[in-house]
């Protein structure tokens, strides 16, 4: 499950009491807190064990606790790829260049692995980005493009993916 969180404290226990509750199973929760979706939220991925019956009355208690349900089942991403990014990233507002590629609808950045040398030096970053199709993923590399251009930031992309 991709969940949606108001970014305040104890909504990640929120989130996980309805699964454990219900006797569901986490298996697994990716939650990086510095990775915010904006608006005063963030996004978390919750992989869990749940019998299927159960699966309605689970979203219906998260939605009452004010979580958004993002996504359900098997990832619906299916084209990866990797690029890196190196400039002032963080300074010029890294969660609007995320946000370029994941408010498409078709391509989301999954992974960032950030370096930061020092305060003023240059960050780098490596992006990995996923997309419905081959074609979805030259539409978002073209975006990640024109937000490079615009933001002074050097694109290293793949060969080919």
């Amino acid at each position: 499950m991709k969940l949606e969180l108001r970014d305040s404290p104890g909504q990640l226990v929120a989130a996980l009491m309805p699964i454990s509750d219900m006797g569901g199973n986490i298996k697994t929760v990716i939650h990086e807190h510095d990775h915010t979706a904006g608006r005063g939220v963030l996004s978390v991925e919750v992989v869990i064990e749940i019998p299927p019956e159960l699966l309605e009355s689970l979203i219906n208690r998260l939605r009452e606790r004010g979580i958004n349900v993002l996504r359900i089942g098997e990832e619906r991403m299916s084209y990866r790829q990797s690029v890196i990014l190196i400039g002032h990233l963080v300074h010029t507002n890294l969660g609007d260049t995320v946000d370029r590629i994941d408010q498409t609808g078709f391509a989301e950045v999954t992974h960032m692995s950030l370096s930061m040398p020092a305060i003023h030096d240059r960050t780098s970053a490596q992006f990995v980005i996923k997309s419905l199709t081959r074609e979805h993923m030259q539409q978002a590399l073209h975006i990640l493009r024109e937000v490079a251009r615009q933001k002074d930031f050097l694109l290293i992309e793949p060969l080919e993916f």
